[in-house]
């Protein structure tokens, strides 16, 4: 039984149009809609590299806004490696342009695109200019609560 398997033959467009607008309104009951202000906090994450491994790293994502109302980013990697970059958000989409120094003192630059499932968790894919282009990083965001927003 298919999405449309309940529309007789001789129901027409009227019928159609019901029923997408139905699904339409279901779709809408459920998604995350978030504001810009609302991804402001920090973020525990689980990641993996942008390259042919299972290997993953933890690490913590921090999101405020600047002074033009764009999302700051800054990461930490494994207590380590720090990441910092700016980006953007629309329709429950964050996209952030990041950069960082890596061992040999190079600057690394990349793009983060992050869909935002709930107000608490991020799903995102990563993509470096000098990474293995034949694969996308991948990363998974959890809010980290404080102890305010854990009793409320």
């Amino acid at each position: 039984m298919n999405y449309f398997s309940c529309l007789q033959p001789h129901s027409g467009i009227a019928q159609l149009k019901i029923i997408m607008k139905t699904h339409n309104i279901i779709i809408e009951k459920y998604k995350a809609s978030m504001t810009l202000q609302e991804l402001v906090g920090d973020y525990s994450i689980i990641g993996k590299n942008q390259e042919d491994t299972e290997i993953t790293y933890k690490g913590i994502l921090s999101l405020s806004l600047n002074e033009h109302n764009r999302i700051r980013a800054k990461w930490l990697i494994n207590d380590v490696q720090v990441q910092q970059g700016t980006g953007f958000f629309k329709d429950n989409i964050l996209v952030i342009n990041f950069n960082y120094h890596g061992e040999n003192l190079e600057i690394y630059k990349g793009v983060a695109v992050y869909r935002c499932l709930t107000k608490d968790v991020l799903d995102g894919f990563w993509s470096e200019k000098h990474g293995d282009p034949s694969f996308l990083g991948e990363e998974q965001c959890f809010r980290i609560k404080t102890e305010t927003q854990l009793v409320d």
